[in-house]
C-alpha cells in the first residue's frame, strides 16, 4: 500500500521539478480540513514564503471534511483529509472524484498501558484486532475511542474490530455485521471526541489504552504528561493507513495546488513534516527517524461499498441492554453427551473456552430456563464480572433429567421475562404442557425474536414455524457444532 502511494507521489514530484523554486503569484486558498492537521501550522508559514500559496484551513472533524466533498460544492478550494481509501468509498456513491495526493501516512494502532500491554501481549505475542477486542470484551481492557460517527479513526477501528469479528479473512460485507458481535466491544470501550489521545491523558486513571493515530500516541508518549508511555499495538491481522490525501475541489486553482503539492512531497519538506507530526513519509526512500521504524505489517481490506459501513454504524448504535433467555432440554435423551456440549457452549461464551466476539459481556443479563416436562429451575444474572459468569454456569451443571418434554411451556415462562431474545436448545418434540399455538396466540406483537436450535429428534418444522412467525430462525446443530450454533443466533 505504500509502494503505490509512494510512486503517486513520486510521478507528481517528477511532473512538477522547479516548482518550489518559482513562487508564482500570490494566492489565498481556503482548505476544508481535519482538525487534526492544524499541528501543520508552522510549516505553512514556510509552505507561503516559498510557494507564495496561503493556505487557509477550515478545521473540522473528519466526517465532516471527508464524507466526499465534490469539486464546487463545499465552498472550499482545497480538502485535506484523513484516508484517501475511505474518501474514496464514501465518493464511490456517485459525482466526480477531485485530483488528489498523498501527503503523509501514519496507520491507525493501540495505545496501552504497559501492563494492559503485557496481559494482552500473554494471549498472542504479536496481539490482533481479534485479540484486541476479545479483552475488550471480557472487561479486561477498557479503551478510549472516538465516535465512529465523527471520526475517522473510531471508523477505522471500528472497521478492524468487525472485520475481525466476521471471521472471513476477506473485506467486510453487510451480511457480516451483526450487533450480537459489536455488544461486547461497546461495553468495553468509552467514547471521546476528535482528539482521543488528548483525553486518554485527562482520563488515564480509569483507562488501560486508547486507539489512534500513532503519530497522536507518539507525541503524546513524547508530552511528558503521562506516569509512563503506552506501548503501541500494531495489529497483526491488518491497520489502515491514514495517507492525508489533499484534493483539489475547485480546478480553476490547479496551478497553485500543484505548487504545493511539490513543496509538501519534496525530501527535505518531508523530514520536517515527520520530525514536527511524528507522521511517516509518503515516500518510503526518505530516511525515518527511529520512533517510526515499526513495520506496519500488512493493509486492512476495505468494504467495497460505503453500504456497508451505514450497516456497520448501524449496528454500533443498536442498544447495548440485552436480555437473552436461554431455554435448554433437560429431558432424559439429553443426558451425557448433550449436556456436556450445552455446558460447553456456556463455558466458550463466558471465556473460558472460545466463544470470541459473541461472548457474554459486561452489562448484559442473561437468564437460564431448564425444563423437561416442566420448568426445572430459572436463574437470572447480570455480568458484571467472573462471578457472575460462573453462577451462569453453575446454572447448566445440575444433572437432575426429567421425564416428558413441555417445550412451549418454557418458551412461555422466557417471554413472561421481557427478553430482548429467546434462545431454545432442544432435541425432541413437545408432549407436554402447552401447544405451539397456544403459545404464539399468547405472544406480544411483535415478539421478541426466538432462535430455535434442533439438534436430535426434534420436530424441524413446528420449530420454524414459531420461530419465523417471531422474526427468528431455525438452526439445525444436528451432526454439527452446539457452540457455533448457539453462538450465531443468540441475538443482542
Amino acid at each position: 500500500m505504500l509502494t503505490r502511494w509512494a510512486l503517486c507521489a513520486l510521478l507528481v514530484a517528477s511532473a512538477l521539478v522547479g516548482c518550489t523554486a518559482d513562487t508564482g503569484d500570490p494566492v489565498r486558498l481556503t482548505v476544508l480540513a481535519d482538525r487534526e492537521l492544524g499541528d501543520l501550522g508552522p510549516l505553512l508559514a514556510d509552505l507561503r514564503r516559498d510557494t507564495g500559496v496561503d493556505l487557509v484551513l477550515d478545521l473540522r472533524d473528519s466526517r465532516d471534511v471527508g464524507t466526499g466533498p465534490a469539486p464546487g460544492a463545499s465552498g472550499h478550494d482545497l480538502a485535506w483529509v484523513g484516508s484517501e481509501a475511505l474518501f474514496r468509498l464514501r465518493a464511490g456513491r456517485g459525482g466526480p472524484v477531485p485530483l488528489s495526493t498523498s501527503t503523509m501516512v501514519s496507520p491507525v494502532v493501540v495505545g496501552l498501558r504497559p501492563a494492559a500491554a503485557r496481559r494482552l501481549r500473554a494471549v498472542s505475542a504479536r496481539p490482533s484486532w481479534a485479540d484486541v477486542a476479545d479483552r475488550v470484551a471480557a472487561g479486561e481492557l477498557r479503551l478510549a475511542v472516538p465516535d465512529p460517527h465523527r471520526s475517522d479513526v473510531g471508523l477505522t477501528a471500528l472497521l478492524g474490530l468487525a472485520t475481525a469479528a466476521a471471521g472471513t479473512g476477506q473485506a467486510l460485507r453487510a451480511e457480516d455485521v451483526t450487533c450480537d458481535r459489536l455488544a461486547g466491544l461497546r461495553s468495553g470501550q468509552e467514547p471521546t471526541g476528535p482528539d482521543p489521545a488528548a483525553e486518554f491523558a485527562a482520563r488515564a486513571d480509569r483507562l488501560d489504552g486508547v486507539v489512534d493515530h500513532e503519530s497522536a500516541l507518539l507525541t503524546l508518549n513524547a508530552s511528558g504528561s503521562l506516569d509512563e508511555p503506552l506501548e503501541l499495538v500494531y495489529p497483526r491481522d491488518g491497520v489502515v493507513l491514514s495517507d492525508f490525501p489533499l484534493l483539489l475541489l475547485d480546478p480553476g486553482e490547479r496551478a497553485a495546488y500543484d505548487r504545493v503539492v511539490a513543496w509538501l512531497l519534496d525530501p527535505a519538506h518531508q523530514q520536517r513534516i515527520m520530525a514536527t507530526t511524528a507522521r511517516r513519509p509518503v515516500d518510503p526512500a526518505v530516511p525515518r527517524e527511529q520512533r517510526l521504524s515499526t513495520d506496519v505489517g500488512t493493509g486492512m481490506f476495505l468494504p467495497e461499498s460505503a453500504d456497508v459501513l451505514d450497516r456497520l454504524l448501524a449496528a454500533w448504535d443498536e442498544p447495548t441492554t440485552a436480555h437473552v433467555v436461554f431455554v435448554l432440554d433437560f429431558s432424559l435423551s439429553m443426558a451425557g453427551e448433550r449436556a456436556a456440549g450445552l455446558r460447553s457452549v456456556f463455558g466458550a461464551l463466558s471465556g473460558t473456552g472460545t466463544g470470541g466476539f459473541a461472548r457474554f459481556h459486561p452489562g448484559e443479563t442473561l437468564t437460564v430456563v431448564r425444563f423437561a416436562g416442566q420448568p426445572l429451575d430459572e436463574r437470572t444474572v447480570t455480568v458484571r464480572g467472573q462471578p457472575d459468569l460462573d453462577r451462569l454456569a453453575a446454572a447448566v451443571a445440575p444433572d437432575d433429567f426429567g421425564r416428558n418434554t413441555a417445550i412451549w411451556s418454557a418458551v412461555r415462562q422466557a417471554y413472561a421475562r421481557n427478553p430482548t431474545s429467546v434462545v431454545l436448545v432442544t432435541d425432541g418434540e413437545n408432549n407436554a404442557g402447552i401447544s405451539a399455538d397456544d403459545l404464539l396466540a399468547g405472544l406480544p406483537r411483535p415478539a421478541p425474536p426466538l432462535f430455535a436450535v434442533r439438534i436430535g429428534a426434534a420436530d424441524p418444522v413446528e420449530l420454524r414455524r414459531v420461530a419465523e412467525a417471531t422474526g427468528g430462525a431455525l438452526v439445525d446443530a444436528t451432526g454439527g457444532s452446539l457452540v457455533d450454533a448457539v453462538r450465531g443466533v443468540r441475538g443482542c
